[in-house]
């Protein structure tokens, strides 16, 4: 910044129960599908970090695992500790529930918010769901009695209403401080775990209802040759028959896999994708710490 405004910069902890919208609304806020999204719970696994940046502030938003209650294979277990740390880096505390409902799981999300000394804004995402617009102020007004919000906001993340105030109300209540990303990043991740996470989407989408949470996938090899990035992954599952599911008849489905993922990465990236796939199996990584370590879920 080379004017005399004021600068603020700041971590911004998404937190909240598991398929409540955090990483459409990271996506939305940053203007780019970077954190994974499905219609299934725990998509998000890791800590991923989308930088906004304004005239007069530099906001990184922080997206989580959604915390959930019954957390019983390792896997879980640790989606859960990210999710409790994460909220310790923020500056704004942003608690993002569906309009819907609030459930036991956001009440255990409450509980791990209220004794955090930062502001703690509610968002009610999802409103156009909300037939009944007059409803929205008593929900507030139930939602806000007895725990010590800053402020609420209503969001259609998907469609990016309400972003605007959301972003300006978090702008102000951040540090005065140097921005720590240049002007154009949008994360502190690297291409390589991206790509791992946009075949994962894939798998999500694609498979049936349980399958998705038995596949991990790790990048091999991630080479540049001349404006082209070489990619090879292994796509990890607990069983036999679950690498029947994900190459499916004559390989159709791990070649539309592939397809997909390859389109997400090169439009983000912003050059062509070679991108190879395989299937491997390791029986019960999702309940062995060291399998996780491995894949890099220890963080």
């Amino acid at each position: 910044m080379t004017n005399n405004k004021i600068q603020r910069f700041g971590h911004v902890a998404l937190v909240g129960r598991p398929n409540v919208g955090k990483s459409t609304l990271l996506n939305s806020l940053i203007g780019t599908h970077l954190s994974i999204v499905s219609p299934k719970p725990q998509t998000t696994r890791h800590r991923i970090a989308g930088v906004v940046t304004r005239d007069d502030a530099q906001l990184v938003f922080l997206d989580t695992p959604g915390l959930h209650l019954g957390a019983k294979r390792a896997l879980n277990r640790q989606l859960n500790r990210v999710a409790r740390q994460v909220p310790d880096e923020g500056d704004v505390i942003v608690h993002v529930v569906d309009v819907r409902r609030w459930t036991d799981e956001d009440d255990h999300v409450w509980a791990m918010l209220a004794n955090h000394s930062v502001p703690r804004l509610l968002v009610v995402n999802k409103v156009d769901l909300e037939q009944d617009k007059t409803a929205l102020l008593p929900l507030a007004e139930k939602l806000m009695s007895g725990r010590d919000y800053a402020g609420v906001h209503f969001l259609c993340a998907r469609r990016g209403d309400g972003n605007k105030r959301l972003l300006a109300d978090i702008a102000v209540r951040l540090p005065v401080g140097d921005w720590q990303y240049a002007d154009d990043d949008i994360t502190d991740r690297s291409e390589r775990f991206i790509a791992a996470e946009m075949i994962r989407e894939q798998l999500m989408v694609r498979l049936s209802d349980e399958l998705p949470y038995a596949t991990s996938v790790e990048i091999e090899q991630f080479v540049d040759d001349k404006g082209l990035a070489r990619i090879s992954a292994a796509i990890w599952v607990e069983r036999d028959s679950q690498k029947a599911i994900v190459v499916g008849s004559g390989g159709t489905v791990l070649k539309s896999v592939g397809s997909n993922a390859r389109r997400n990465m090169e439009k983000l990236f912003g050059r062509k994708v070679f991108l190879q796939l395989w299937v491997k199996v390791r029986e019960n990584w999702s309940d062995d710490d060291a399998a996780l370590k491995s894949f890099g879920y220890a963080e």
